[in-house]
């Protein structure tokens, strides 16, 4: 319960403090003198503390592991490859503290009398309680609370062996086996990682998903690959979940239909997540909510429809990614601190990347959004990097990348891919979407030799052929000399 008796008088109240929510108060700072920032639990953003960086701290060991396990190709032989789980665990919880410690630095400079801890809720369209601390009058409110993750109920009979990734990093060693269900960005990326560092896992989805990935193509070459590593099951049926003394057993069928069971050490649920406004009283904020209830608002604005409350980061539910957050609290903070000029920010082209290995990454539009914007009258071209130059010589030639472009204007409209260099190759391609290049632009920007991104030239040159926008490329491999 707030305390009655302290009440405080606002132009701007930010309820939550992770990378949305500081960011919107920088900016509402900027136009509004009395500003205050709200955060119920721990300072430190999901990206630092239990997100995109502990993840990467973890798969670079795995990187590195791997490297080592597959340097005979190259004629390089170790003599042995140990890996030590409490040496890794012990690295990614140093690192993470530290990445975690740089936003507590950042949360340190704002005026104490500006930061009020406590969870928020709304008792009226302008006004907080917060547990234990004053009760906010405020003319402008963002909503920045961020989200959480989501356990499917029946995996919660795996009782004090079930785990998500805000766990995973706190680990102290490595577990000998994990199942994982959720074939998700989370779930691809750590279950890998946790393969590749000597760990058993079993991984099960369920739809036929595989992580972001929408066109066809590229999730059949990206399913192939994975299954070469660890079993992964993109549409599993569980018959059942139980804790048993030794671990979680995990019942299912298998390719064949026959039931099969088998136990792992800790079940690793990375079954999505969910936005945390359940506990905000948003029936009494007076504002139009979807069916999870989250409130309907502007994306170029960030409003709830005509109030002034804004809504910003992961809790909106639409790009749960670092930069859309800080583009989002960038554009909620501003509009709330100088309310009621309420302007529209600049939205940037999608872009997405999973950093397993291969690496996958998606701009733009995809081809089924692709499709139905030109009305079916678009193109595909296409590049597999089994024997691409570059990709060959550093041993990492496997995985596919398709390009989609207009008819008739020959503008480029999205990508996805799987392969090497994803991560380098989506960023030159949202460039070229942000700026509405066309296939002709864009093969007229200089590639070096040997690079992988000649591979996006090869995709590309097979584009402009399908979409006919003039003579045919030449046959000749570019990835392997000049060429004319």
């Amino acid at each position: 319960m707030s305390d009655p008796s302290r009440q405080i008088d606002v132009d701007v109240a930010v309820i939550g403090a992770g990378s949305a929510g500081l960011v919107a108060f920088r900016q509402a700072s900027k136009h509004a003198d009395r500003v205050v920032l709200v955060e119920g639990g721990p300072y430190g953003t999901t990206c630092a503390r239990v997100g995109c960086m502990p993840s990467k701290l973890l798969i670079s060991a795995a990187e590195t592991a791997h490297s080592a396990q597959h340097a005979g190709r190259f004629g390089i032989h170790p003599e042995s490859v140990r890996i030590d789980g409490k040496e890794v665990m012990e690295r990614v919880r140093r690192e993470r503290d530290r990445f975690v410690g740089f936003v507590l630095d950042s949360v340190d400079k704002i005026p104490s009398e500006q930061k009020i801890k406590g969870t928020a809720r709304f008792d009226g369209p302008n006004s907080l309680s917060v547990e234990g601390g004053p009760r906010i009058n405020a003319q402008r409110i963002v909503i920045a609370t961020g989200s959480r993750t989501h356990i499917v109920g029946f995996l919660k009979d795996a009782g004090s062996r079930l785990v998500t990734n805000d766990e995973v990093f706190d680990w102290t060693d490595l577990p000998e086996s994990v199942a994982v269900f959720g074939p998700g960005v989370i779930g691809l990326e750590i279950g890998q990682a946790l393969s590749r560092l000597g760990v058993r896992v079993r991984m099960f989805g369920v739809g036929g998903f595989v992580g972001p990935i929408k066109d066809p193509e590229i999730r059949k070459i990206a399913l192939e690959t994975f299954n070469s590593e660890f079993p992964l099951d993109p549409d599993a049926e569980t018959t059942g979940v139980s804790e048993t003394d030794s671990g979680v057993e995990i019942s299912f069928r298998d390719q064949d239909g026959n039931e099969v069971s088998e136990t792992f050490e800790y079940l690793l649920a990375a079954t999505g997540r969910r936005p945390n406004v359940d506990g905000l009283g948003l029936e009494h904020a007076g504002l139009a909510l979807d069916e999870r209830g989250v409130p309907e608002f502007d994306r170029y604005t960030l409003r709830c429809g005509d109030s002034p409350v804004f809504i910003a980061g992961d809790v909106n539910n639409e790009l749960p990614l670092l930069h859309e957050a800080a583009d989002e609290g960038r554009i909620a903070g501003a509009n709330a601190g100088r309310y009621p000029d309420v302007q529209t920010g600049n939205r940037r082209v999608p872009i997405s990347v999973v950093f397993t290995d291969p690496q996958i990454a998606t701009v733009g539009l995809t081809i089924q959004q692709t499709d139905e914007r030109c009305r079916g009258c678009f193109a595909v071209g296409s590049v597999n990097f089994e024997n691409q130059g570059r990709s060959r010589v550093i041993g990492k030639n496997r995985g596919l990348l398709r390009v989609y472009g207009e008819h008739g204007t020959g503008r480029f409209m999205g990508a996805e891919m799987f392969g090497p260099a994803a991560e380098h190759i989506a960023h030159l391609l949202a460039w070229a979407a942000q700026q509405r290049m066309d296939i002709d632009q864009m093969l007229g920007m200089p590639f070096y030799h040997p690079v992988i991104e000649e591979g996006l030239r090869t995709a590309l040159r097979a584009l402009h052929d399908q979409l006919k926008l003039g003579p045919e490329s030449a046959d000749e491999c570019m990835d392997c000399g000049p060429g004319t």
